[in-house]
This record gives structure tokens, C-alpha cells and sequence, in this order.
């Protein structure tokens, strides 16, 4: 009988522990939320606390571990091998270290799968041998998909288009001389300068015939 009794020991120990909102019943135990929601591409953190009434080894080794999708479910993280389920790579950070009693474990990046039930187990070295347990009732995830907001697409119409070109050629030579209009006053400057000079010349010529034209 004896025996049988130590071997239902391990199954009550590991199934010991609280969900936030209930009273404790049992000397040991971990306390966690009973429901946490974030939204799809964002994070959250999930608290955890613990107790329990044995005194620790010299060396406790003490471990947290996550379960999700059930309480038997699969592991997701190892506090002392720093394993890191293939789902969350990248996407967990355990805020805790020994002999810390209470932490947080925060998933990143939130997506539509993680919606399901995280569970915290404590593993330790006690004077009366290795200790473990669980939460019995875990956090259920709820995520919410991010709104979309939606892209408003402004179309100008040909008018404007040609309004803002024919602007912005105005701007672009405003402070610069048109090289046509240059070149159009460089010849007209030519013209008159020539005119100048070969007025005078005429003018001499038609008094001289004028002059030497016989008499009436």
C-alpha cells in the first residue's frame, strides 16, 4: 500500500496550482491569469507566480518551463536548456531567474495560432528531493485581428496635372534667361548696332550725288 501511495505522489504534485481568481488549496502551487488577450502582430505578457513549502537544496536547480494547448500539451520553453519550441522561434522572452518566485513570460509577434492555453511548470531541488508541479487551470490567450485601415487612392484629373506642370516650368526658369530669348537679343542688338554705323554712310552718299547732279 505503501508504495502505491508514493507512486500518486508525483501525479498530485504536478497537477497542484492555481489560476488567478482562485483561493489557494494546496502548500505549493502557480498562480497565473485566467484569461490574457493581444492583438495579432502585437505581444503580451503572461505573469506567473509560485510557492511552495519545502525547504531548498543547496543547489535547487530551479527551472521554468511552458506547456500550451493543454495540460499534458507540448512544451514550448526550457528556462535551463533554452529550448524554444519551433512555433515561437524568435517570439519568447522568460522574464525570470533563480531564485526568483514570480516572472513573466512574454510572447512577441502575436499570431492567429498562439489563441490557446499556457501552462507554467516549476521544477526544484528541495531538501526532501526534486519538487514539480504546474498550473492546473493555465491562461487562455484570446488574440484579436488587427484592423486594416484602407489606403484612399487621390486621382487628379488631366487639368490639374497640366496646371501643375506647366507651374512647375515657370518655377524651374524663373531666375534663368530661355537661351531662344537670348539669342533672339543678341541678333536684335546686331541689327540695330549695324544700323547705326551704316545710316550715316548713306546719308553722306546721297548728299554727294545730290551735289554733283547737274543743274536744271
Amino acid at each position: 500500500m505503501a508504495w502505491v501511495l508514493l507512486l500518486l505522489l508525483p501525479a498530485a504534485c504536478l497537477q497542484a496550482g492555481n489560476s488567478a481568481g482562485y483561493n489557494r488549496v494546496n502548500t505549493f502551487g502557480v498562480n497565473q491569469p485566467a484569461h490574457l488577450s493581444g492583438v495579432q502582430g502585437g505581444s503580451i505578457e503572461i505573469p506567473f507566480s509560485y510557492y511552495f513549502p519545502w525547504k531548498l537544496a543547496k543547489d535547487p536547480q530551479m527551472r521554468i518551463l511552458w506547456r500550451w494547448q493543454a495540460f499534458h500539451g507540448e512544451f514550448i520553453y526550457n528556462s535551463s536548456s533554452g529550448f524554444i519550441h519551433e512555433h515561437f522561434k524568435d517570439r519568447l522572452i522568460l522574464n525570470w531567474t533563480q531564485p526568483q518566485t514570480s516572472g513573466v513570460l512574454r510572447i512577441l509577434d502575436l499570431k492567429e495560432k498562439d489563441q490557446t492555453v499556457y501552462f507554467c511548470r516549476v521544477h526544484l531541488n528541495t531538501k526532501h528531493g526534486i519538487q514539480l508541479w504546474q498550473s492546473t487551470g493555465g491562461t487562455q490567450l484570446t488574440i484579436t485581428p488587427r484592423k486594416h485601415i484602407p489606403v484612399r487612392t487621390i486621382t487628379k484629373s488631366p487639368s490639374t496635372v497640366t496646371s501643375a506642370v506647366t507651374t512647375a516650368g515657370l518655377e524651374d526658369t524663373e531666375g534663368q534667361k530661355n537661351p531662344s530669348l537670348v539669342n533672339i537679343g543678341a541678333i536684335f542688338g546686331v541689327v540695330v548696332a549695324t544700323a547705326v554705323l551704316i545710316t550715316p554712310v548713306y546719308v553722306m552718299l546721297i548728299f554727294l550725288w545730290w551735289k554733283k547732279r547737274p543743274a536744271d
